[in-house]
């Protein structure tokens, strides 16, 4: 069954109850922003790939939220309900799952995104990795 909110997450083992991991967390953070730190220009030719690399940060952060506060989520959509229901960011989940479906069209269907666009989806990353910290 395809989730469709928090709990259809957790009923259907997508997220899982974990005790807490601080450590793993504070790692995965650390991962991100030496990730973020590396990105040193955005070109025509390595926008997307910087996207990706934003993408993968915002993924680390979320996993670290969710670990520092006993889940452990084993997807992007349901880490997308976490913002949303458990976090109750809208904001935040809206920016997270159009990004996410960039990236599954760039990485699943290898569909570039033209420059702009790219520079676009950068700056919502952006945005959103600020909204988590």
């Amino acid at each position: 069954m395809k989730e469709t909110n928090w709990n259809d997450c957790l009923t259907n083992k997508s997220a899982k109850n974990i005790t807490p991991d601080i450590n793993r967390a504070e790692s995965l953070i650390e991962t991100a922003n030496e990730r973020i730190s590396l990105i040193k220009e955005i070109n025509e030719k390595n926008c997307n790939f910087v996207f990706e690399d934003y993408y993968t940060s915002i993924l680390e952060l979320l996993q670290a939220i969710t670990f520092k506060k006993g889940y452990n989520v084993l997807n992007h959509v349901c880490l997308g309900f976490y913002l949303k229901d458990i976090l109750q960011r809208e904001d935040l989940y809206s920016l997270f799952d159009d990004l996410r479906f960039k990236r599954n069209s760039l990485t699943y269907y290898g569909s570039r995104m033209d420059y702009e666009t790219a520079k676009q989806a950068i700056e919502k990353c952006r945005r959103l990795i600020k909204g988590l910290q």
